[in-house]
């Protein structure tokens, strides 16, 4: 594993690869959004007990799948920093929060606007969106606890000691509908036999959520190269970089 990290452990050559991957998430991210958004909306059909209110799955859903993924990125770049002290893996758990957090958000949002006409109420303290809930404070905490520090480096290792201790929350977001009893159903998706949706409803869904998670990775990528140029700024490639782009603008 440390010789496919190492060279990337270079600030330099980590930047040169997000700046390679950028666009091609970026672009495919935004076509599979646009293509996925049209075909829930205006050819998937409508649920029989539902309607038409149930379209916001195709939102609320990927949503909250990510949320956990990108929790789960984010302690994976912390662990790998503070087990190999490599800088750039805690610049990816810095960059991965904001990101995490807006997507949390969402998947709150949209779950509260899709619970007011199926259950009565915009919210309900059961174990999901509780847990659900507690993710996007355990986000804004590793925020929040880096942006503390005015070193750096000791911000970014007690972040990454946060995030790592609140992965405890991702299991207990998964498997809350099945130890206590919630609002939420059980799994549609992610069972081992057939998933309980048909294929007309699930291509829609499959091509919104990969839609969102290149988009994710593009903003994560994206705020990766951020967060370098700014702890960077006074390197020679960087400042060789910015001479360049202002060359090609002139």
């Amino acid at each position: 594993m440390w010789k496919w990290l190492h060279p990337y452990a270079k600030t330099e050559r980590a930047y040169q690869l997000c700046q390679r991957l950028l666009p091609w998430f970026t672009l495919s991210g935004l076509v599979l959004i646009v293509v996925g958004a049209i075909w829930a909306l205006a050819f998937s059909p409508a649920d029989y007990q539902q309607g038409d209110s149930y379209r916001i799955f195709h939102i609320h859903v990927p949503s909250a799948i990510l949320s956990k993924s990108l929790y789960m990125g984010m302690a994976s770049a912390a662990f790998v920093g503070l087990v190999w002290q490599i800088k750039t893996s805690f610049m990816s758990m810095v960059a991965f929060a904001p990101v995490g957090a807006a997507i949390t958000f969402i998947s709150l949002i949209t779950g509260a606007a899709w619970g007011k006409p199926m259950w009565g109420t915009w919210w309900e303290w059961d174990a999901r969106m509780t847990s659900q809930l507690v993710l996007l404070f355990l986000f804004l905490g590793v925020m929040a606890l880096y942006k503390a520090f005015d070193d750096k480096e000791q911000g970014s290792k007690a972040a990454a000691v946060m995030a790592i201790v609140g992965i405890i929350n991702l299991p207990i977001i998964h498997y809350s509908v099945e130890w206590w009893n919630t609002l939420h159903q059980g799994a549609t998706l992610l069972k081992l036999e057939k998933p309980s949706m048909p294929v007309e409803m699930l291509l829609p869904f499959l091509v919104s959520l990969f839609g969102w998670s290149f988009c994710c990775v593009s903003i994560v990528l994206l705020r990766i190269q951020n967060e370098i140029i700014s702890r960077e700024l006074k390197r020679p490639w960087v400042i060789a970089l910015a001479n360049q782009q202002v060359k090609n603008s002139s």
